[in-house]
């Protein structure tokens, strides 16, 4: 017993801070998520009914051509291999080059995508500006007509399709009155007259310091962006207003409101601080869903966005760019879930 008793006990690991862990976590779920995109991907562009070897090389080529062009895309390995080159060029930023450009894919997407961020953002910020608002009225206004008009605006929303809504809008607004512009990004007078620093037109309109370009282009944009905001405006509003009506008749409300705090302070200052983390979710996914789902109304609108890409990609069977558009989606609702991750740390610290 003595001889075992002197024997120095071996220390234990030593414990990480809280943010070293938080923060190892986070890498690790982001890591396992990219790879099951990228291997989704990857099985998508094997499963499709497409030989990518006629697609470079046309249906006219020899048997020695296309052997040459089979074993130079990497097809005759094994199907793992092809995974692990696969996820080395698209960590490389590597994603082919394009069937109908003729350009690799990520300078395509270099090129689009901003084109799609601005009218996303745009429209996110149209629907929380509005949403939020008419959410938290429509709570506090229970069954008041403020509250019928929110639920038919929600309704609506989440209803009425959106191609039949970007026509109705160009008929309207561009076609009969003709107050916004028509389709596409800018007038055929501004188009390339602004030099491309952003990819954005009214960030690159502003840093030029045209202003009739910037009009010009927010002419363009308003209409699109409006459409894209009152669907994310149909959700949020519809979301907060839950969210209200459950934090309003909590009991920490009805005693708030016995200690004589005016109906402003118990709305704001503790109804409403208590849904923001809820309402970061929603508006974080309201913002993917509109960076990836633009598709109809970049068609509609004629805009150079990256769903006018990726299906205009898929309809030509140009797959290096719609692997490529996939990947870029999927990685950016990676990114804003990592974001409002971060984001609940800063408003709720019970979550560090």
């Amino acid at each position: 017993m003595a001889f075992y008793s002197n024997v120095p006990k071996r220390q234990p690991w030593l414990p990480l801070p809280p943010w070293a862990r938080s923060m190892g976590i986070t890498l690790l779920s982001v890591s396992i998520t990219m790879l099951g995109l990228l291997f989704v991907t990857f099985l998508i562009g094997r499963v499709m009914p497409i030989d990518p070897v006629l697609a470079v090389v046309g249906e006219r080529a020899s048997e020695e051509q296309y052997n040459a062009v089979y074993q130079e895309l990497g097809l005759d390995r094994s199907l793992i291999v092809q995974f692990f080159y696969y996820v080395g060029d698209v960590l490389q930023g590597d994603f082919g080059k394009s069937l109908l450009t003729a350009r690799p894919v990520s300078q395509d997407i270099a090129r689009v995508f901003p084109a799609t961020f601005e009218l996303a953002t745009i429209g996110i910020i149209f629907g929380c500006v509005l949403g939020i608002p008419l959410g938290v009225i429509a709570a506090v206004r229970r069954g008041s007509w403020v509250d019928q008009i929110a639920r038919v605006v929600a309704l609506v929303g989440y209803s009425m399709p959106i191609f039949w809504l970007g026509l109705m809008g160009l008929l309207l607004f561009y076609g009969m009155l003709g107050w916004v512009g028509g389709p596409g990004r800018q007038g055929i007078f501004y188009e390339d007259m602004i030099p491309s620093v952003t990819g954005m037109i009214l960030v690159d309109s502003i840093i030029a310091g045209d202003w009739g370009a910037f009009w010009d282009a927010f002419s363009h944009i308003v209409l699109p962006a409006s459409i894209l905001g009152y669907y994310s405006l149909a959700y949020i509003s519809r979301m907060t207003r839950s969210f209200m009506l459950e934090q309003l008749s909590a009991e920490y409300i009805t005693t708030a409101r016995v200690k004589g705090m005016s109906e402003w302070a118990v709305v704001m200052h503790h109804a409403f601080k208590n849904i923001r983390v809820q309402l970061i979710t929603v508006i974080a996914l309201s913002y993917a869903n509109l960076l990836e789902g633009s598709v109809l109304t970049e068609i509609i609108f004629s805009w150079p966005g990256i769903g006018n890409y990726i299906t205009t990609a898929l309809l030509s069977a140009d797959m290096n760019a719609v692997l490529g558009g996939t990947v870029v989606v999927g990685l950016v609702f990676i990114v804003l879930n990592v974001f409002s991750d971060l984001l609940y740390k800063v408003f709720d610290p019970r979550s560090k």
